[in-house]
């Protein structure tokens, strides 16, 4: 017979592996909770802000569509959510509108070239989303004054957006190198910009995407020099209402999804053929067989196939709206995948 003192062991151990079984099978059960997912699935689409614009990132072209970088961080996570990229609205949206919208639920989230700070992230009730874009403020001058430096702008005047932190990131650097200068304000990018061609200032300063952006979109692009140098760090990343966790989830997972697959090689040309892939890292990611991927979040369980499929890979976005062979002539730079020297990185998908 056994002895009181191992009975009681096995009752423990028994007990134990049963409550493990019990937490596990919680966990697996447990229904993915989000309002604003429920909200999107009974309308149908996904209500996305967006810039309309900024070239590259946001702008409605000449067939009346939004293209650009952060307009296909949207179009993937309606893939993601609805099976359809398409499946979309997009509410233009200034810098100044931004904190109302997502507070209001006038959106459902926001891709708009906006930069992760600790003020945003607390005050505005959102959740930002990985940095999708990697950025820093500089300033642009007229070639023809012939200026090279920051220094050289000592006295000058210079257009700047308000309500952002362009605005802010001016001063303090202006401020801290001792230089005086006067501020022409515009309420929005675009008036901001025509400001500064019309004359109204000696130097343009934003985002260096969005001076890139405007340069190659200029009537004449080397009447416009971007000075060498970078005053700021600007992470752009989605925005999300705080409120709801698990739609944050979605979101960050398919912007993780998108440097994943980028990662693999698997590209909007070649998904079908890594659905065939025994690799377990690469069924994991695709949600085949028995693996579990979207069910996590509430969407289909193969939800990255429908996002590379039909929006593609991080780095297909990249090239097709801001590369080497776009007119902005963008290199990756630090927003290439961390394998490459850059600083794009995802968490597991297991």
């Amino acid at each position: 017979m056994l002895k009181r003192s191992n009975l009681i062991s096995c009752a423990l151990v028994v007990v134990l592996l049963l409550t493990s079984i019990s937490f596990a099978l919680a966990q697996d059960a447990a229904p993915v909770v989000s309002p604003t997912l429920d909200r999107i699935n009974e309308r149908g689409e996904l209500i996305c802000g967006a810039n309309a614009n900024l070239p590259g990132f946001g702008v409605v072209n000449e067939a009346g569509e939004y293209a650009g970088f952060d307009v296909d961080i949207c179009r993937a996570v309606a893939a993601a959510i609805l099976g359809d990229a398409n499946a979309v609205t997009f509410r233009p949206l200034n810098a100044s509108e931004r904190q109302a919208a997502i507070q209001n639920g006038e959106v459902d989230m926001i891709a708009r070239n906006t930069t992760w700070t600790l003020s945003r992230d607390t005050t505005w009730g959102t959740t930002f989303a990985p940095t999708v874009f990697y950025d820093g403020q500089g300033f642009m001058v007229p070639t023809e004054l012939g200026l090279t430096t920051i220094e050289e702008l000592d006295g000058a005047s210079i257009c700047v957006q308000s309500g952002t932190t362009t605005e802010l990131n001016l001063a303090d650097a202006m401020s801290g190198r001792g230089l005086e200068y006067t501020s022409q304000v515009f309420p929005d990018a675009p008036s901001t910009w025509e400001g500064y061609l019309a004359g109204r200032c000696d130097a343009f300063t934003t985002d260096r995407s969005g001076l890139i952006s405007y340069k190659a979109t200029a009537e004449d692009p080397g009447a416009h020099t971007i000075l060498d140098i970078t005053i700021s760090k600007e992470p752009l990343a989605p925005l999300t209402p705080q409120a709801d966790p698990a739609f944050s989830d979605i979101v960050s997972w398919t912007v993780y999804g998108l440097i994943q697959a980028e990662e693999f090689g698997i590209t909007s040309e070649n998904i079908d053929e890594f659905l065939e892939s025994e690799n377990p890292d690469i069924q994991r990611f695709l949600g085949v067989g028995d693996n579990a991927s979207g069910s996590y979040l509430g969407i289909d369980n193969q939800f990255m196939v429908n996002v590379i499929r039909q929006v593609g890979n991080y780095g297909e976005i990249f090239d097709r709206n801001l590369g080497p062979d776009t007119v902005f002539g963008l290199e990756r730079g630090i927003n290439a995948l961390w394998t490459n020297g850059g600083l794009l990185y995802s968490p597991p998908f297991r």
